[in-house]
Protein backbone atom coordinates (compact mmCIF):
# COMPACT_ATOMS: atom_id res chain seq x y z
CA UNK A 1 0.00 0.00 0.00
CA UNK A 2 1.28 3.45 -0.96
CA UNK A 3 1.03 5.88 1.98
CA UNK A 4 2.44 8.86 0.08
CA UNK A 5 0.19 11.81 -0.66
CA UNK A 6 -0.56 13.06 -4.18
CA UNK A 7 2.51 14.77 -5.62
CA UNK A 8 0.81 18.13 -6.12
CA UNK A 9 -0.12 18.66 -2.47
CA UNK A 10 3.20 19.82 -0.91
CA UNK A 11 3.57 22.57 -3.51
CA UNK A 12 -0.09 23.47 -3.12
CA UNK A 13 0.27 23.87 0.66
CA UNK A 14 3.32 26.08 0.16
CA UNK A 15 1.35 28.32 -2.22
CA UNK A 16 -1.45 28.46 0.33
CA UNK A 17 0.96 29.56 3.05
CA UNK A 18 2.22 32.37 0.83
CA UNK A 19 -1.33 33.56 0.22
CA UNK A 20 -2.16 33.46 3.94
CA UNK A 21 0.93 35.48 4.87
CA UNK A 22 0.39 38.00 2.09
CA UNK A 23 -3.39 38.52 2.17
CA UNK A 24 -4.93 37.07 5.33
CA UNK A 25 -2.49 37.61 8.20
CA UNK A 26 -2.36 41.41 7.75
CA UNK A 27 -6.16 41.53 7.83
CA UNK A 28 -6.16 39.34 10.94
CA UNK A 29 -3.65 41.57 12.72
CA UNK A 30 -5.82 44.60 12.00
CA UNK A 31 -8.72 42.82 13.72
CA UNK A 32 -6.88 40.89 16.41
CA UNK A 33 -9.68 41.33 18.97
CA UNK A 34 -11.56 38.52 17.20
CA UNK A 35 -8.70 36.07 17.73
CA UNK A 36 -7.03 36.86 21.06
CA UNK A 37 -8.47 36.47 24.57
CA UNK A 38 -11.30 38.90 23.69
CA UNK A 39 -12.59 36.73 20.83
CA UNK A 40 -15.85 35.45 22.32
CA UNK A 41 -17.00 38.88 23.49
CA UNK A 42 -15.88 40.63 20.31
CA UNK A 43 -17.70 38.17 18.08
CA UNK A 44 -20.99 38.02 19.99
CA UNK A 45 -23.94 40.40 19.84
CA UNK A 46 -25.03 39.70 23.40
CA UNK A 47 -28.03 42.04 23.20
CA UNK A 48 -29.40 40.54 19.98
CA UNK A 49 -29.98 36.90 20.87
CA UNK A 50 -26.28 36.10 21.12
CA UNK A 51 -25.86 35.91 17.33
CA UNK A 52 -22.59 36.87 15.60
CA UNK A 53 -21.86 40.58 15.34
CA UNK A 54 -22.25 41.97 11.85
CA UNK A 55 -18.71 43.40 11.90
CA UNK A 56 -17.31 39.95 12.63
CA UNK A 57 -19.24 38.37 9.79
CA UNK A 58 -18.22 41.18 7.44
CA UNK A 59 -14.59 40.35 8.24
CA UNK A 60 -15.19 36.71 7.35
CA UNK A 61 -16.85 37.87 4.15
CA UNK A 62 -13.82 39.95 3.21
CA UNK A 63 -11.57 36.94 3.82
CA UNK A 64 -13.71 34.80 1.52
CA UNK A 65 -13.65 37.46 -1.21
CA UNK A 66 -9.86 37.55 -1.12
CA UNK A 67 -9.66 33.77 -1.11
CA UNK A 68 -12.05 33.54 -4.04
CA UNK A 69 -10.15 36.15 -6.05
CA UNK A 70 -6.93 34.20 -5.44
CA UNK A 71 -8.52 30.94 -6.56
CA UNK A 72 -8.58 29.17 -3.18
CA UNK A 73 -12.16 29.39 -1.96
CA UNK A 74 -13.64 27.09 -4.61
CA UNK A 75 -10.75 24.63 -4.67
CA UNK A 76 -12.89 21.61 -3.77
CA UNK A 77 -15.65 22.38 -6.26
CA UNK A 78 -15.90 21.06 -9.83
CA UNK A 79 -14.30 23.19 -12.55
CA UNK A 80 -17.74 24.01 -13.92
CA UNK A 81 -18.32 26.08 -10.76
CA UNK A 82 -14.96 27.81 -10.95
CA UNK A 83 -13.25 25.24 -8.75
CA UNK A 84 -10.17 23.05 -9.22
CA UNK A 85 -11.88 19.64 -8.94
CA UNK A 86 -10.24 19.13 -5.57
CA UNK A 87 -10.64 15.53 -4.42
CA UNK A 88 -11.72 14.36 -0.98
CA UNK A 89 -8.14 13.40 -0.14
CA UNK A 90 -7.03 16.90 -1.20
CA UNK A 91 -9.65 18.47 1.02
CA UNK A 92 -8.82 16.21 3.96
CA UNK A 93 -5.13 17.12 3.81
CA UNK A 94 -5.88 20.83 3.35
CA UNK A 95 -8.43 21.04 6.15
CA UNK A 96 -6.12 19.21 8.53
CA UNK A 97 -3.23 21.47 7.56
CA UNK A 98 -5.20 24.67 8.10
CA UNK A 99 -6.63 23.55 11.45
CA UNK A 100 -3.13 22.51 12.59
CA UNK A 101 -2.11 26.18 12.26
CA UNK A 102 -4.43 27.05 15.12
CA UNK A 103 -6.97 29.81 15.47
CA UNK A 104 -6.92 32.45 12.76
CA UNK A 105 -8.79 34.19 9.99
CA UNK A 106 -7.44 31.63 7.52
CA UNK A 107 -9.62 28.93 9.04
CA UNK A 108 -12.22 29.75 11.69
CA UNK A 109 -14.13 26.54 12.29
CA UNK A 110 -16.65 28.08 14.66
CA UNK A 111 -18.19 29.66 11.57
CA UNK A 112 -17.19 26.86 9.17
CA UNK A 113 -15.19 29.60 7.49
CA UNK A 114 -11.99 28.83 5.62
CA UNK A 115 -9.90 30.11 2.73
CA UNK A 116 -10.71 26.74 1.15
CA UNK A 117 -14.48 26.61 1.35
CA UNK A 118 -16.68 23.74 2.37
CA UNK A 119 -19.76 23.83 0.14
CA UNK A 120 -22.01 20.85 0.89
CA UNK A 121 -25.04 22.87 -0.22
CA UNK A 122 -23.49 23.36 -3.66
CA UNK A 123 -22.87 19.61 -3.95
CA UNK A 124 -26.47 18.95 -2.92
CA UNK A 125 -27.75 21.39 -5.49
CA UNK A 126 -25.59 19.85 -8.20
CA UNK A 127 -26.82 16.34 -7.42
CA UNK A 128 -30.48 17.01 -6.75
CA UNK A 129 -31.44 20.40 -8.15
CA UNK A 130 -33.37 21.06 -11.33
CA UNK A 131 -31.63 23.00 -14.07
CA UNK A 132 -33.56 26.11 -13.06
CA UNK A 133 -32.60 25.67 -9.40
CA UNK A 134 -28.95 25.21 -10.30
CA UNK A 135 -28.95 28.42 -12.32
CA UNK A 136 -30.58 30.35 -9.49
CA UNK A 137 -28.65 28.84 -6.62
CA UNK A 138 -25.17 27.53 -7.41
CA UNK A 139 -23.19 30.72 -7.94
CA UNK A 140 -25.34 32.57 -5.39
CA UNK A 141 -24.43 30.00 -2.71
CA UNK A 142 -20.73 30.36 -3.42
CA UNK A 143 -20.73 34.16 -3.35
CA UNK A 144 -23.13 34.41 -0.40
CA UNK A 145 -25.87 36.15 -2.35
CA UNK A 146 -28.07 33.29 -1.19
CA UNK A 147 -27.55 31.12 1.88
CA UNK A 148 -29.24 28.01 3.14
CA UNK A 149 -29.80 26.92 6.75
CA UNK A 150 -30.38 23.22 7.45
CA UNK A 151 -33.71 22.34 9.07
CA UNK A 152 -33.64 18.66 10.00
CA UNK A 153 -33.49 18.48 13.82
CA UNK A 154 -36.75 19.09 15.70
CA UNK A 155 -37.64 19.80 19.34
CA UNK A 156 -38.65 16.16 19.87
CA UNK A 157 -36.41 14.53 17.27
CA UNK A 158 -32.67 14.70 16.63
CA UNK A 159 -30.90 11.51 15.65
CA UNK A 160 -34.26 9.82 14.98
CA UNK A 161 -34.70 11.80 11.75
CA UNK A 162 -37.29 9.43 10.26
CA UNK A 163 -39.72 10.35 13.05
CA UNK A 164 -40.14 13.98 12.02
CA UNK A 165 -43.36 15.68 13.12
CA UNK A 166 -43.05 18.58 10.68
CA UNK A 167 -45.44 17.90 7.81
CA UNK A 168 -46.09 19.26 4.32
CA UNK A 169 -49.45 18.85 2.58
CA UNK A 170 -50.19 19.49 -1.07
CA UNK A 171 -52.31 22.56 -1.71
CA UNK A 172 -53.04 23.37 -5.34
CA UNK A 173 -49.75 23.93 -7.13
CA UNK A 174 -47.74 24.06 -3.92
CA UNK A 175 -47.37 22.87 -0.34
CA UNK A 176 -48.33 24.00 3.16
CA UNK A 177 -45.78 23.27 5.86
CA UNK A 178 -46.41 23.09 9.62
CA UNK A 179 -43.99 22.17 12.36
CA UNK A 180 -40.89 23.25 14.22
CA UNK A 181 -37.14 22.90 13.80
CA UNK A 182 -34.29 23.22 16.30
CA UNK A 183 -30.63 24.24 15.97
CA UNK A 184 -31.04 25.72 12.48
CA UNK A 185 -27.41 26.75 12.04
CA UNK A 186 -26.96 30.03 10.19
CA UNK A 187 -30.63 30.87 10.01
CA UNK A 188 -29.97 34.37 11.36
CA UNK A 189 -28.44 35.34 8.00
CA UNK A 190 -29.93 32.69 5.69
CA UNK A 191 -32.16 33.65 2.78
CA UNK A 192 -33.68 30.15 2.86
CA UNK A 193 -34.02 27.20 5.20
CA UNK A 194 -33.80 23.66 3.82
CA UNK A 195 -36.74 22.21 5.73
CA UNK A 196 -37.29 18.46 5.87
CA UNK A 197 -40.95 17.51 6.31
CA UNK A 198 -43.01 14.34 6.11
CA UNK A 199 -45.12 14.25 2.96
CA UNK A 200 -46.26 10.62 3.09
CA UNK A 201 -45.75 7.35 4.92
CA UNK A 202 -45.63 6.58 8.63
CA UNK A 203 -43.35 7.75 11.45
CA UNK A 204 -40.09 5.81 11.30
CA UNK A 205 -40.15 5.26 7.56
CA UNK A 206 -37.23 6.71 5.61
CA UNK A 207 -39.35 7.16 2.52
CA UNK A 208 -41.96 9.89 2.70
CA UNK A 209 -39.74 12.82 3.78
CA UNK A 210 -39.21 15.73 1.39
CA UNK A 211 -36.69 18.60 1.38
CA UNK A 212 -38.10 22.11 0.80
CA UNK A 213 -36.28 25.37 0.07
CA UNK A 214 -38.27 27.72 2.30
CA UNK A 215 -37.62 31.49 2.18
CA UNK A 216 -36.89 32.75 5.69
CA UNK A 217 -39.12 35.76 5.05
CA UNK A 218 -42.12 33.60 4.11
CA UNK A 219 -45.32 34.38 6.10
CA UNK A 220 -45.58 31.96 9.01
CA UNK A 221 -41.81 31.33 9.21
CA UNK A 222 -40.50 32.67 12.52
CA UNK A 223 -37.38 32.38 14.68
CA UNK A 224 -38.58 32.92 18.26
CA UNK A 225 -35.10 32.62 19.81
CA UNK A 226 -31.55 31.31 19.49
CA UNK A 227 -29.98 28.61 21.64
CA UNK A 228 -27.03 29.93 23.63
CA UNK A 229 -24.32 27.31 23.47
CA UNK A 230 -21.05 26.15 25.01
CA UNK A 231 -19.17 28.22 22.41
CA UNK A 232 -20.57 31.66 21.62
CA UNK A 233 -21.71 33.41 19.48
CA UNK A 234 -24.68 31.27 18.54
CA UNK A 235 -26.32 30.92 15.16
CA UNK A 236 -28.52 27.99 16.17
CA UNK A 237 -32.09 29.19 15.84
CA UNK A 238 -35.39 27.66 16.91
CA UNK A 239 -37.76 27.80 13.94
CA UNK A 240 -41.55 27.63 13.86
CA UNK A 241 -43.56 27.06 10.68
CA UNK A 242 -47.27 27.85 10.74
CA UNK A 243 -49.12 27.36 7.46
CA UNK A 244 -46.02 28.29 5.48
CA UNK A 245 -46.84 28.09 1.76
CA UNK A 246 -44.21 27.24 -0.85
CA UNK A 247 -44.55 26.47 -4.57
CA UNK A 248 -43.84 23.11 -6.17
CA UNK A 249 -40.43 24.27 -7.35
CA UNK A 250 -39.35 24.70 -3.72
CA UNK A 251 -38.80 20.93 -3.55
CA UNK A 252 -35.10 19.95 -3.71
CA UNK A 253 -34.71 16.45 -5.11
CA UNK A 254 -37.62 14.05 -5.41
CA UNK A 255 -40.78 14.21 -3.35
CA UNK A 256 -40.63 11.59 -0.56
CA UNK A 257 -36.87 11.10 -1.05
CA UNK A 258 -35.54 14.04 0.94
CA UNK A 259 -33.35 12.00 3.26
CA UNK A 260 -31.07 11.25 0.31
CA UNK A 261 -30.46 15.00 0.08
CA UNK A 262 -29.72 15.13 3.80
CA UNK A 263 -27.30 12.20 3.64
CA UNK A 264 -25.27 13.97 0.96
CA UNK A 265 -24.94 17.03 3.20
CA UNK A 266 -23.82 14.88 6.14
CA UNK A 267 -21.23 12.85 4.25
CA UNK A 268 -19.70 15.90 2.60
CA UNK A 269 -19.37 17.53 6.02
CA UNK A 270 -18.23 14.51 8.05
CA UNK A 271 -14.96 13.79 6.25
CA UNK A 272 -13.91 17.45 6.27
CA UNK A 273 -14.98 17.77 9.88
CA UNK A 274 -12.86 14.75 10.79
CA UNK A 275 -9.82 16.25 9.07
CA UNK A 276 -10.30 19.58 10.83
CA UNK A 277 -10.63 17.89 14.22
CA UNK A 278 -7.44 15.94 13.51
CA UNK A 279 -5.56 19.14 12.67
CA UNK A 280 -6.82 20.89 15.78
CA UNK A 281 -5.86 17.87 17.89
CA UNK A 282 -2.32 17.99 16.49
CA UNK A 283 -2.14 21.69 17.35
CA UNK A 284 -3.06 20.89 20.97
CA UNK A 285 -0.51 18.07 21.20
CA UNK A 286 2.25 20.22 19.72
CA UNK A 287 1.43 23.13 22.03
CA UNK A 288 1.58 20.86 25.09
CA UNK A 289 4.89 19.34 24.00
CA UNK A 290 6.43 22.76 23.37
CA UNK A 291 5.27 24.11 26.73
CA UNK A 292 6.52 21.02 28.58
CA UNK A 293 9.95 21.56 27.07
CA UNK A 294 10.06 25.22 28.12
CA UNK A 295 8.48 25.04 31.57
CA UNK A 296 10.90 24.42 34.44
CA UNK A 297 9.46 22.94 37.64
CA UNK A 298 11.38 21.71 40.67
CA UNK A 299 14.58 22.64 38.86
CA UNK A 300 14.04 20.61 35.69
CA UNK A 301 11.94 20.74 32.49
CA UNK A 302 8.38 19.55 32.87
CA UNK A 303 8.95 17.32 29.83
CA UNK A 304 11.24 14.89 31.70
CA UNK A 305 8.33 13.63 33.78
CA UNK A 306 6.75 10.43 32.52
CA UNK A 307 3.37 11.61 33.84
CA UNK A 308 3.61 14.34 31.20
CA UNK A 309 5.31 12.31 28.47
CA UNK A 310 3.15 9.20 28.38
CA UNK A 311 -0.31 10.76 27.92
CA UNK A 312 1.08 12.91 25.09
CA UNK A 313 2.75 9.91 23.48
CA UNK A 314 -0.58 8.08 23.59
CA UNK A 315 -2.30 11.05 21.95
CA UNK A 316 0.39 11.41 19.29
CA UNK A 317 0.07 7.70 18.46
CA UNK A 318 -3.71 8.03 18.27
CA UNK A 319 -3.36 11.07 16.02
CA UNK A 320 -1.18 9.16 13.59
CA UNK A 321 -3.66 6.27 13.48
CA UNK A 322 -6.58 8.64 12.97
CA UNK A 323 -4.64 10.45 10.23
CA UNK A 324 -4.25 7.22 8.27
CA UNK A 325 -7.94 6.44 8.82
CA UNK A 326 -9.06 9.88 7.64
CA UNK A 327 -6.89 9.70 4.53
CA UNK A 328 -8.08 6.17 3.79
CA UNK A 329 -11.74 7.16 4.17
CA UNK A 330 -11.18 10.17 1.91
CA UNK A 331 -9.58 8.07 -0.85
CA UNK A 332 -12.43 5.56 -0.59
CA UNK A 333 -14.93 8.40 -0.83
CA UNK A 334 -13.21 9.53 -4.02
CA UNK A 335 -13.47 6.06 -5.53
CA UNK A 336 -16.99 5.06 -4.48
CA UNK A 337 -20.53 6.34 -4.00
CA UNK A 338 -20.71 8.02 -0.60
CA UNK A 339 -23.22 5.51 0.78
CA UNK A 340 -20.88 2.63 -0.08
CA UNK A 341 -18.22 3.89 2.31
CA UNK A 342 -20.37 5.61 4.91
CA UNK A 343 -19.01 3.31 7.62
CA UNK A 344 -15.44 4.39 6.84
CA UNK A 345 -16.46 8.05 6.98
CA UNK A 346 -18.23 7.43 10.30
CA UNK A 347 -15.17 5.71 11.78
CA UNK A 348 -12.94 8.62 10.82
CA UNK A 349 -15.44 11.20 12.03
CA UNK A 350 -16.18 9.94 15.50
CA UNK A 351 -12.60 8.97 16.28
CA UNK A 352 -11.20 12.34 15.15
CA UNK A 353 -13.83 14.31 17.04
CA UNK A 354 -13.17 12.34 20.20
CA UNK A 355 -9.41 12.74 19.76
CA UNK A 356 -9.47 16.54 19.59
CA UNK A 357 -11.48 16.76 22.82
CA UNK A 358 -9.01 14.48 24.58
CA UNK A 359 -6.03 16.36 23.17
CA UNK A 360 -7.39 19.78 24.17
CA UNK A 361 -8.19 18.53 27.66
CA UNK A 362 -4.74 17.01 28.14
CA UNK A 363 -3.01 20.11 26.78
CA UNK A 364 -4.94 22.25 29.27
CA UNK A 365 -3.70 19.96 32.04
CA UNK A 366 -0.09 20.21 30.91
CA UNK A 367 -0.26 24.01 30.68
CA UNK A 368 -2.09 24.25 34.01
CA UNK A 369 -3.79 27.54 34.80
CA UNK A 370 -2.52 29.18 31.63
CA UNK A 371 -4.04 26.36 29.59
CA UNK A 372 -7.39 26.99 31.23
CA UNK A 373 -7.20 30.70 30.43
CA UNK A 374 -8.51 32.32 27.29
CA UNK A 375 -5.05 33.60 26.51
CA UNK A 376 -4.40 30.16 25.03
CA UNK A 377 -6.50 28.62 22.26
CA UNK A 378 -7.12 25.31 24.01
CA UNK A 379 -10.42 26.17 25.68
CA UNK A 380 -11.77 27.61 22.42
CA UNK A 381 -10.78 24.47 20.51
CA UNK A 382 -12.35 22.24 23.15
CA UNK A 383 -15.60 24.18 23.32
CA UNK A 384 -15.97 24.30 19.55
CA UNK A 385 -15.00 20.73 18.69
CA UNK A 386 -17.00 19.25 21.55
CA UNK A 387 -20.14 19.97 19.53
CA UNK A 388 -18.91 17.79 16.67
CA UNK A 389 -19.45 14.74 18.86
CA UNK A 390 -23.15 15.64 18.67
CA UNK A 391 -23.76 17.43 15.36
CA UNK A 392 -23.71 15.90 11.85
CA UNK A 393 -24.79 12.69 13.56
CA UNK A 394 -23.88 12.04 17.21
CA UNK A 395 -20.95 9.68 17.71
CA UNK A 396 -23.42 7.02 18.86
CA UNK A 397 -25.14 7.26 15.48
CA UNK A 398 -21.77 7.03 13.74
CA UNK A 399 -20.92 3.91 15.73
CA UNK A 400 -24.33 2.48 14.90
CA UNK A 401 -23.60 3.01 11.20
CA UNK A 402 -20.38 1.03 11.55
CA UNK A 403 -22.23 -1.68 13.46
CA UNK A 404 -24.78 -1.98 10.66
CA UNK A 405 -21.98 -2.90 8.27
CA UNK A 406 -20.07 -5.02 10.74
CA UNK A 407 -23.06 -7.11 11.82
CA UNK A 408 -24.84 -6.83 8.46
CA UNK A 409 -28.20 -5.60 9.70
CA UNK A 410 -30.43 -2.87 8.33
CA UNK A 411 -30.13 -1.13 5.01
CA UNK A 412 -26.91 0.44 3.85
Amino acid sequence: MDFSLPEHLPGLLAEMDEFIEREIKPLERENIQYFDHRRENARTDWDNGGIPRREWEDLLGEMRKRADKAGWLRYGLPAQFGGRDGSNIDMAVIREYLAHKGLGLHNDLQDESSIVGNFPQVIMMDRFGTETQKQEWTEALITGERSMAFGLTEPNHGSDATWLETSAVRDGDGWVINGAKRFNTGVHRATHDLVFARTSGEPGQARGITAFLVPTDAPGFTVPYYWWTFNMPTDHGEVELKDVRVPDDAVLGEVDHGLEVGQTFLHENRIRQAASSLGAAQYCIDRAVAYAGERVVFGKPLAVNQAVQWPLVELQTEAQMVRLLVYYAATQLDANHHMEVSDKVSMANYRANRLVCEAADRAMQVLGGIGYSRHEQLEHIYRHHRRYRITEGAEEIQIRRVAQRLFKFGKR
